[in-house]
Parts: structure tokens; C-alpha cells; sequence
């Protein structure tokens, strides 16, 4: 199998539909926090990158009488249920191995701990990475989820994010 870019991921129509509505530079930052994080941790940056780059893609926007409630969402939402599910379906689409796309969507499935009945599940190195490269991004009341970035911006982003990732795995099969 041919590896699966960053920004395969990105043009992908599910992407763009899902990444837009949860916040696409927030997508783009956590997916750069998510590469440093890796190499620390020990963790294929490479999926540890896809995870947190589609971390929310299962966002519903939770609005109340025009403006966006907070309250509501950390009560009634299962984001990262659905966001499993849809990174898991747009990977094996984009013909990512289906081991790793597993592993991703799992990562996505557990970077936040809102819809677990028992909160204290221990999550495994990518799942601690992705949650962690999430909250180093977050800001108050879910404004990272509303910051902007052009869609030029994000692609040259994502392919420098390529480029390390490439040069990343090349070196990791040099040393094995």
C-alpha cells in the first residue's frame, strides 16, 4: 500500500465538509502539536499526525438561540464517536492500511474523555498524544474551534507536515 498524505487527506470531499464545520486550523495545529508529541512519546507521527488532524471531525455544532452553547454540548455530545467512525471510512477510502486506519480512528475515538462513562480507561501512547496535542490547542469556551486559516495556508501547511512525516519514515527504515 502507498502511503496516504496529509493532504490526500485534506482534498478529500469528507474532510473538507467535516474539517471546515469543527475548525480546520485547529486541525492544522493540532496536527502539527501531534508531530512534536510523537517523537517524545515514542509513537508513529504519522498517524498520530492523521489522528489529530481529524480529531473532530464527528463535531456537531451545538447552538441555542443563535449562539453557540457550551453547556449543552459538554452534556449531550458523542463527537468523537461519530468522528471514528468518519476518519475510519474517509482512511480506508483513501486505501490507508486498515491496521493503521483502525489505530487512527481509535486515537480520534479517545482523544477526549466527554462521552466515557468511566473517564479514569487508560489510553494507550497515540491516543495520550492525540488528547494531548488537542488540549495544547484548546481555548476558552471552544474558540479554537473558530479560528481561520485559507485554504492556501493550510495546504502549504499540511505539505511541509508531509515533508517531515516523509523524511520522519526514511529515517526511521534507515536505523531499522
Amino acid at each position: 500500500m502507498s502511503r496516504v498524505y496529509m493532504v490526500d487527506i485534506y482534498h478529500h470531499p469528507i474532510a473538507q465538509k467535516y474539517l471546515r464545520r469543527s475548525g480546520l486550523a485547529h486541525a492544522v495545529a493540532c496536527a502539527y502539536n501531534a508531530f512534536a508529541l510523537a517523537e517524545r512519546a515514542g509513537v508513529d507521527a504519522d498517524a498520530a499526525c492523521k489522528a489529530a488532524f481529524l480529531h473532530d471531525i464527528g463535531h456537531y455544532t451545538w447552538y441555542q438561540n443563535g449562539s453557540w452553547d457550551y453547556e449543552q454540548y459538554r452534556r449531550n455530545d458523542i463527537h468523537a464517536i461519530k468522528g471514528a467512525e468518519r476518519a475510519h471510512k474517509l482512511l480506508i477510502r483513501l486505501g490507508e492500511d486498515p491496521e493503521k486506519a483502525k489505530e487512527i480512528s481509535l486515537a480520534v475515538l479517545f482523544h477526549t474523555d466527554s462521552f466515557l462513562p468511566d473517564p479514569s480507561m487508560k489510553k494507550d501512547k497515540l491516543q495520550e498524544v492525540v488528547a494531548a496535542a488537542d488540549e495544547a490547542d484548546e481555548e476558552p469556551g471552544g474558540a479554537h474551534h473558530y479560528r481561520k486559516i485559507t485554504d492556501d495556508s493550510a495546504v502549504k501547511s499540511l505539505t511541509a507536515l508531509d515533508t517531515m512525516l516523509t523524511a520522519r519514515c526514511t529515517q526511521t527504515a534507515a536505523s531499522s
